[in-house]
């Protein structure tokens, strides 16, 4: 095959997967399924490897296939850097940005940048995802991801943003009621609202013992179990019970006094952190780069983002 016929050859099979048909394929490049088919076909033949099963049902990627796919993709997106470099040449920064983050904090903290963003590249075209989901930066097609948590995939370029301490946290009214709890024994004696992720996994609290060793406890889901930490700090503002969240999600109710914090001695923070993450240097295009660099100086700038374990004591209760 020439080295034209390669090219195309691969967009099909790229497309081809990510379309899950050779009929999306070929709506996607305009040209007829059979031609998906054979320069699919055509590929597997010059490097002697299946890329895929095909079924009268669906298409599935072999293990070499799933391969393929990512070194592909990184080609193209490659090629298409090529083409944003070339507008950097002409001190245009120019392209197509896709920004993914979660609902909340793309409301909160994100959303309000982009309007001097726009100001600062208004040739640059901005989609904005706003989804709670865990996203694979290369294969959904993204640029930047904004994400919080433990930050592990070291195949992406990841820029802090700010640490994310935890905190426990209950409506001065509900303690009333029902007391202070000052060890995890009394805590557990209390409804915990607990936070289910997406992928059903309810996310653990963490306290420190006299000895050093952490303990750890999942609140019970039988009382109150939301998906989202803006829906649990709602929730203890109204007095349903006691709720492990982010410093910075109850900062604004904790200062005006709605929320109390609770064994701030003993309560583990955490290791979380917010970053940008994006993919490797060598393939970052010129939209990127800028992006990235407006994005981080005006979010490392925000007071709002930039708590620390140490300021969970001012909100103690009493």
């Amino acid at each position: 095959m020439e080295i034209s016929q390669h090219f195309r050859a691969i967009l099909c099979f790229v497309e081809c997967a990510q379309q899950g048909s050779f009929a999306g394929a070929a709506r996607k490049l305009s040209i007829s399924s059979s031609a998906v088919s054979k320069n699919i076909a055509n590929l597997e033949k010059v490097m002697n490897i299946r890329l895929m099963n095909r079924t009268t049902r669906k298409l599935t990627l072999t293990e070499e296939g799933e391969r393929f796919l990512t070194q592909s993709q990184v080609a193209i997106q490659a090629l298409d850097n090529a083409v944003s470099q070339l507008a950097a040449s002409q001190a245009v920064v120019s392209g197509h940005l896709r920004i993914s983050t979660s609902v909340a904090f793309g409301h909160r903290y994100l959303l309000p940048l982009i309007p001097g963003l726009k100001q600062h590249y208004p040739h640059v075209a901005i989609e904005i995802d706003f989804d709670d989901r865990v996203t694979d930066i290369i294969a959904d097609g993204y640029d930047i991801v904004i994400r919080g948590g433990r930050i592990l995939d070291s195949s992406l370029i990841a820029r802090p943003i700010c640490k994310i301490p935890l905190v426990l946290v209950a409506s001065p009214a509900y303690l009333a009621q029902h007391g202070v709890p000052r060890d995890v024994e009394s805590l557990l004696q209390h409804p915990l609202i607990g936070r289910r992720f997406l992928g059903g996994k309810i996310s653990p609290w963490s306290f420190k013992q006299e000895d050093g060793a952490l303990r750890i406890i999942e609140p019970t889901p039988h009382h109150l179990c939301l998906s989202s930490p803006e829906s649990q700090v709602d929730a203890a503002r109204l007095g349903l019970g006691i709720a492990q969240v982010g410093l910075h999600q109850a900062i604004e109710d904790l200062q005006a006094g709605n929320l109390l914090a609770l064994m701030t001695d003993q309560h583990e923070p955490g290791n979380y952190e917010m970053v940008i993450q994006y993919p490797h240097r060598a393939f970052t295009a010129p939209r990127v780069k800028a992006c990235v660099a407006y994005l981080l100086d005006a979010l490392t700038q925000d007071e709002r983002l930039q708590l620390t374990g140490a300021m969970r004591s001012r909100y103690q209760a009493k």
